[in-house]
């Protein structure tokens, strides 16, 4: 009787065991996107385009006079503090999320993390850097026209007089203002190398949720790449848009990563570490995260909006302008993704570690992408034009690399 009761008991434990077993694997299986922004991502973009078109053609003076309430120095714009408010709070939320502690357990990754950093600070710039050059400076340069300009900002730090030149700019006055007239795919270009040195520290966790990889692993590599990211933004940065003929004071390159890295970088970490001790970790992560996640939405948004509106007349005029500048970026993404996957299955690393590991360096950090361009050669600038493309091709092009890593399971050890 004793003896029927404890395998009547040992079976139910079996039971409850096998269930809650069953009930993590659904869990784990069914993970998808649920925030609505997320999910329709390239939507919204797309919406941004036909608003920002819009308001240039019905009130073509409110970007330009908001792009207008600017920092001066020597009588040049520097800051424009409308925008910056706005790229601010697109940048807080997302820093204030990133568990900087669990940087100390990037040691004990080992191979997933060095190859991360492999990937995204020695091979993916200047991968970006040779098919954005080669796409948009040789294959596609007469359909984005051949002799099509762009005027940018004057970097900060610079002070050239009228008609001289400054790699492959020339200053001009527009409107009473000293700025650098550029080829237009130039511009274009340098948006573009913009982004192939932003990892991604923030959509990266939902690609690699989604993948059912290991989040643990993904946290520690947001972490440590928003920290390597204020050592090598800068320095590769400046290095590439220098041989790219569009070079940029260091002093302007400094103030950026100051003003759109640094400051939410510091304003998240210290907000977040107060807010855990008088709140605690759940009010953070359900009331305080749920309440904020509208506030990067609105600033993205608002962001694109205003740029669109000074873009409007080169997209109507060349609607495939998207298309051109779209094409090196995809492949950027897909070459990327392949090659941190390839060696990430060299390595033997295990499925859960190897998706994290790909996607971070696949995916990229479009809003520091878009604060920087905007910094540096203005809203209305092709740069930032490409740096937004980024942000229309992110999700249908992650989705299809996540749908990929969960076919290809099977070839790594389990």
């Amino acid at each position: 009787m004793q003896m029927n009761a404890v395998v009547h008991s040992a079976t139910e434990q079996q039971v409850r065991m096998d269930e809650e077993g069953a009930d993590m694997q659904k869990q784990r299986d069914d993970r998808r996107m649920k925030s609505v922004f997320e999910r329709y991502l390239t939507a919204w973009v797309g919406l941004c385009i036909l608003g920002g078109i819009a308001l240039g053609r019905v009130a073509p003076g409110v970007a330009g006079a908001l792009d207008n309430m600017a920092l001066r120095v020597n009588g040049a714009p520097v800051v424009s503090i409308p925008i910056a408010v706005c790229l601010f709070f697109m940048m807080y939320p997302i820093m204030v999320k990133i568990d900087f502690g669990s940087v100390v357990k990037a040691g004990k990754s080992g191979k997933p993390v060095l190859l991360t950093l492999f990937i995204n600070w020695a091979i993916k710039p200047f991968t970006m850097y040779g098919i954005a050059y080669l796409f948009l400076g040789v294959v596609l340069r007469e359909f984005i026209g051949a002799d099509a300009t762009d005027l940018v900002k004057m970097p900060f730090g610079l002070d050239l007089p009228p008609g001289a030149t400054h790699g492959a700019g020339t200053v001009v006055m527009h409107e009473g203002v000293r700025m650098l007239e550029v080829p237009l795919w130039r511009s274009y270009f340098a948006g573009a190398i913009l982004l192939g040195i932003a990892p991604c520290t923030a959509m990266v966790l939902v690609w690699g949720y989604l993948a059912r990889g290991n989040d643990g692993l993904t946290l520690v590599m947001v972490a440590l790449n928003s920290l390597t990211m204020l050592l090598l933004y800068g320095i590769l940065g400046g290095f590439l848009l220098g041989v790219g003929r569009l070079p940029v004071p260091w002093q302007a390159l400094l103030l950026s990563i100051s003003v759109y890295v640094a400051l939410p970088l510091v304003a998240g970490y210290f907000s977040r570490k107060w807010i855990l001790l008088a709140r605690g970790e759940k009010w953070f992560r359900e009331k305080f995260l749920h309440a904020l996640t509208p506030v990067t939405i609105v600033a993205l948004l608002i962001t694109l909006v205003l740029l669109f509106s000074f873009k409007g007349d080169v997209i109507t005029k060349n609607p495939l302008t998207i298309l051109w500048i779209a094409i090196p970026l995809f492949i950027q993404t897909v070459l990327i993704f392949a090659l941190g996957y390839g060696l990430a299955r060299a390595l033997k690393l295990s499925y859960e570690d190897a998706a994290p590991a790909a996607m971070i360096g696949a995916s990229n950090h479009f809003e520091v992408a878009i604060a920087t361009s905007v910094m540096l050669f203005g809203l209305s600038s092709g740069a930032s034009l490409t740096t937004v493309i980024g942000v229309l091709i992110e999700v249908p092009v992650m989705l299809m690399l996540v749908g990929i890593c969960k076919r290809t399971q099977a070839w790594f050890p389990g």
